[in-house]
């Protein structure tokens, strides 16, 4: 390999900065991609360099140094003035100070419109869990979470309730044979299956998520760990909401609560860093950084949300499918909805990207589901549509001990109490999501009982857990 003539005090004189290696890498560059090349030759495009370093971004030989040259990004500033009655609380007397100053914090950030806070709240990553942020032109990586499309899938059965104790065995084996749980866990070689998402082109759009490809088929039709569930229980249904095929009564139902995997953990990773390299804020609100929607970053992010949703929705179908067809039966009804995921909806006659981390929507009669804990009931609501929830609802109970709280003060004995007297099996599961972990649901719908109506009430009777 040749060496140019070019020299770093040559380069230095023509005004490029000592600092950040910046030098030895252009002569790297210069002997790598332009030897023989002397000054002359190469001062238009080196001068173009130092003029405009961000018209070289893209470079093939200098997007680097380009990227060196740049200033570093100025600090985006919290706006002082947002009132704090851009933001609806709903049950405020069950949500702690973090997750009311996490949501306080996130309505500063310029982009921000409003905000709402279900009962259900604790705090997290970013947006607390239960916060709602409508933002405009901007999603957050973290205002969705790291488990793009978490979601709820129910399927309500014409089959007698009873089979919970009379066909118990039965119901078991179908959840010991059809789901499978825990971060990491994928699908034995011979029981993988296809679904028409891993033919979706969108899995070639974006470099990244072509090579996720592979890892999606591997844990497509599982369930993830923490508190995500596949449970056999009755539903009791009242009113019409639910139309000819599902009159009140009571039902077997199956319900499940998982998300978009590692396809989705990637991807939430991946934007998150981005978003906080084009966005550095304050280390408190630096989770809360954004991507326009009109850079090339927003677009690929909404589109790999959306594949990610989409996925999400996929693994919950051939779990249920999977089941169904061991019982011989199909579904007389399907509802399912995400609970992490961003939206773009129309409010006060503005296009606004709507954050729900950890909350349900609740439009006018969008039907959804809150579950309870593992021994509480969990409910099939009809949203009301309320402007001041951005048309939302909680998510679930909520958390009221931390997980590393539950395992110091919950003993698997006083786990096992609760259940046994709540007629509750448990397949798997860990102290850290006893039902003593969770706040009461039912205050939480109390809380929230302008924003939905109540269509079903699900009791758990055999619950599937990592």
């Amino acid at each position: 390999m040749g060496k140019s003539a070019i020299k770093s005090k040559q380069l230095k004189r023509m005004g490029f900065p000592e600092s950040r290696g910046i030098l030895s890498m252009m002569t790297a560059v210069l002997d790598r991609h332009y030897p023989g090349k002397n000054m002359s030759q190469m001062e238009q495009e080196l001068q173009s360099l130092l003029d405009d370093p961000g018209a070289f971004a893209e470079h093939p030989n200098w997007s680097e140094v380009a990227h060196r040259l740049l200033p570093p990004p100025a600090t985006a500033v919290l706006s002082e003035n947002k009132s704090p009655a851009s933001l609806s609380i709903f049950g405020a007397e069950y949500i702690d100070a973090g997750a009311l100053n996490q949501m306080y914090t996130a309505l500063r950030l310029p982009v921000s419109v409003a905000g709402a806070l279900m009962p259900d709240a604790h705090s997290g990553y970013g947006l607390p869990i239960g916060g709602v942020l409508a933002t405009e032109n901007a999603v957050i990586p973290y205002g969705v979470g790291v488990d793009i499309g978490c979601r709820m899938c129910l399927s309500i059965y014409d089959l007698p309730t009873d089979m919970v104790l009379r066909d118990k065995d039965k119901l078991t084996q179908a959840l010991m044979d059809h789901t499978v749980f825990g971060a990491g866990g994928e699908c034995a070689k011979n029981r993988r299956s296809d679904h028409e998402i891993l033919s979706d082109s969108r899995f070639g759009d974006l470099p990244m998520l072509k090579q996720l490809k592979d890892l999606a088929y591997k844990q497509l039709g599982t369930s993830g760990s923490g508190n995500h569930f596949v449970e056999f229980g009755v539903l009791e249904v009242s009113g019409e909401h639910l139309g000819a095929k599902v009159p009140p009564g009571t039902y077997l139902a199956l319900l499940s609560h998982s998300g978009s995997r590692g396809l989705g953990a990637t991807i939430a990773g991946h934007y998150t860093a981005l978003a906080i390299k084009r966005c550095p804020l304050p280390d408190k609100a630096k989770h809360l950084a954004w991507l326009p929607l009109d850079t090339d970053e927003g677009r690929e992010y909404w589109l790999a949300m959306n594949l990610a949703g989409d996925y999400a929705s996929a693994c919950h179908d051939l779990i249920h499918r999977r089941i169904a067809a061991a019982l011989r039966t199909q579904p007389l009804l399907r509802v399912e909805n995400h609970h992490n995921f961003a939206w773009k909806e129309i409010h006060d006659d503005r296009e606004l990207i709507v954050h729900r981390k950890g909350a349900t929507p609740a439009g006018q009669g969008v039907l959804g589901i809150i579950p309870g804990s593992m021994a509480a009931p969990g409910y099939l609501v009809a949203g009301r549509g309320q402007s001041n929830s951005l048309n939302s609802a909680a998510h679930g109970a909520g958390r009221q001990m931390s997980r590393s709280e539950a395992k110091n003060r919950i003993t698997p004995k006083m786990m096992a109490q609760t259940l046994a007297a709540k007629g509750i099996t448990l397949i798997g599961g860990a102290v850290d999501e006893a039902p003593e972990a969770y706040k009461d649901i039912g205050q939480v719908m109390q809380a929230q009982a302008d924003l939905v109506d109540v269509v079903g009430r699900f009791q758990p009777k055999l619950v599937r857990m990592a």
